[in-house]
């Protein structure tokens, strides 16, 4: 599964793999190498709570920026990209909630 993921993630030919490819290549590469891959996860997390197809169902949005979060929080604090992956999974968390 970790090959074939990353075989798609290079035919994606693209910086990051959005939608429900890209939760699903994130979701198991970051099991694998979490500072390389949690990032990513984290920020196509918060783009799906966005996302049509869970506009009418605040559950799962705040499913989704939960798991952004802890995603977030998981990065090692010498991670270039913690910072602004973990603020940015924060305020989208609490804009969800104060909606």
């Amino acid at each position: 599964m970790v090959v074939l993921a990353k075989v798609r993630l290079l035919s994606a030919n693209r910086r990051v793999v959005r939608g429900a490819e890209g939760l699903w290549i994130y979701r198991l590469l970051t099991q694998v190498d979490p500072e390389a891959y949690g990032s990513k996860l984290a920020y196509v997390l918060v783009e799906e709570s966005a996302s049509p197809l869970v506009r009418e169902m605040p559950d799962r949005r705040l499913e989704l920026l939960d798991e952004a979060v802890e995603v977030a929080k998981t990065l090692s604090t010498e991670n270039p990209y913690r910072a602004k992956t973990l603020a940015r999974a924060l305020a989208a968390r609490q804009r969800e909630l104060e909606a």
